[in-house]
Parts: C-alpha cells; sequence; structure tokens
C-alpha cells in the first residue's frame, strides 16, 4: 500500500527506492502538478479504499503525507487533466464496480472539490483525457472491459499525424492491440488490430517516439508472458512487428 519512487541518474540507472503510504491497493498512478508550485506531484488510485491519494511534491524527488479523497468503488484507473478550463488541474478516475466515473475538480492549491460521478458502461478498466473533437475542450475515454476482448488500457495520440486524436487500446482477451483513428468529430475509423502472439494478455499500454523518428510508437506489457513489447510506429497509423523484452516475472 505505497508508491516507490526511483531518481535517475540519467544514464539508464537509478537510485533505490522510496515509499510513500497511500491507500489500500494502489492501482494507478498518475503525476501532474497540481497546486501551480512548478513541482510535479503525485496522484493515485486505491483499489480497495475506494478513493485516491495527492502527494504534493517538494521539487527534489521528495513528497509530502498524502491526502486522500473518496471516489467511486474500486476506482481502477486515474488520470489528471483541467476538465473545466480554469487553468487548473483536476483528477478524473474510472470506477470499476460502480460503472462510473468521479471527476475531482481542483482548486489549484493541492485540494479538490467532492466528486461528481457520471455512469458509464459496465466496469471501466482504464481512463484517458484528450480532445477528440477538436473544440479545445476536454474529453474523457474509457475502456469498458464488459466485453469479448476485455480491453485493459489505453492511451490517446496522434498515430497519424493528421493533428487529429487517435484511441489505442490492449485487448486483453483477443492477444491484440486496436488502433482507433479519429475523425475529429468524436467518431472514429473502424478498429485495426495488431496481434500480440505469442506473447498473451496484454494488459497495459503507453507511447512516446522510442526511436528519434518523430512518429508515435507504442510499448505494452504482456502479463501471461513475462515480457514487455515495442511496436514502431510508421506515422500513418500502421505500425512494424512487434519487438519483444523479457522483464521479471
Amino acid at each position: 500500500n505505497d508508491v516507490s519512487i526511483l531518481l535517475g541518474y540519467g544514464n539508464g540507472s537509478f537510485e533505490n527506492q522510496k515509499s510513500y503510504s497511500v491507500g489500500s491497493y494502489p492501482s494507478s498512478v498518475a503525476i501532474g502538478d497540481v497546486n501551480n508550485d512548478t513541482r510535479l506531484d503525485i496522484v493515485v488510485a486505491n483499489w480497495d479504499s475506494n478513493d485516491v491519494s495527492v502527494l504534493l511534491g517538494y521539487g527534489n524527488g521528495s513528497f509530502a503525507t498524502q491526502n486522500r479523497y473518496s471516489v467511486g468503488s474500486y476506482p481502477s484507473s486515474v488520470a489528471i487533466g483541467d476538465v473545466n478550463n480554469d487553468t487548473r488541474l483536476d483528477i478524473v478516475v474510472a470506477n470499476w464496480l460502480s460503472n462510473d466515473v468521479s471527476i475531482l475538480l481542483g482548486y489549484g492549491n493541492g485540494s479538490f472539490e467532492t466528486e461528481t460521478r457520471y455512469s458509464v458502461g459496465s466496469s471501466p478498466q482504464s481512463v484517458s483525457i484528450g480532445d477528440v473533437n477538436n473544440d479545445t475542450r476536454l474529453d474523457i475515454i474509457f475502456a469498458i472491459t464488459g466485453n469479448d476482448s476485455r480491453p485493459q488500457s489505453l492511451v490517446i495520440s496522434d498515430f497519424n499525424n493528421d493533428g487529429l486524436m487517435d484511441i489505442g487500446i490492449v485487448n486483453s482477451r483477443t492477444h491484440n492491440i486496436g488502433i482507433f483513428l479519429g475523425y475529429g468529430n468524436i467518431s472514429f475509423a473502424n478498429q485495426m488490430t495488431y496481434s500480440t502472439h505469442p506473447y498473451l494478455s496484454p494488459c497495459s499500454m503507453a507511447v512516446g517516439d522510442f526511436n528519434n523518428d518523430s512518429r508515435v510508437d507504442i510499448a505494452f506489457v504482456s502479463c501471461e508472458s513475462n515480457s514487455v513489447g515495442v511496436i514502431l510506429g510508421y506515422g500513418n497509423g500502421s505500425f512494424e512487428n512487434q519487438m519483444m523484452y523479457s522483464t521479471g516475472s
């Protein structure tokens, strides 16, 4: 029931971890400056205690003791963004058991209003924030696990360099990665899938430019295979074959 911070030396190696107590069974973490002091803070979703922990950063790699805020049942994923256009960061949480998302509007000083909840589909597993309809307002996208493909994690990014936000998702039951290219009006093209076989049950994903070609690439975790995969992007919404790297069990 804690989070670990490993400060980097800048050469790919890290110091020993420093741990900070949070709620019960932390399931997701997000980073942002929630108190406008130019120092990064940590927000953690706590699955068993049905709350989020906020740890304000001192800017030197250490953090204040947590403050906790109640959310829905079994919070599975957390994201940070300014959802009400007041230049202050807010918290968005997907609540797996109560089938809703919690919005906690920020005061800009590291504290937050009481949650407001919005009903969604069955068992939201992952949440992300981005402007998917080009109206300069942040939208909320969430993955619903109550279907055959069992999506576990999603990201919002521009995979085809058209200036419009797209959706990437890992489908753990069908063992693939899905890409939905956006039209910029809340609608998306049909899913294109990329198999992760023989590496089964992809359960988490992230995006970045891993080969310095200014194109978005995908990294994913295979929970059954104890490995991570990298799929390099062509910059047009399609991707190369995966490269896999073993991890610990």
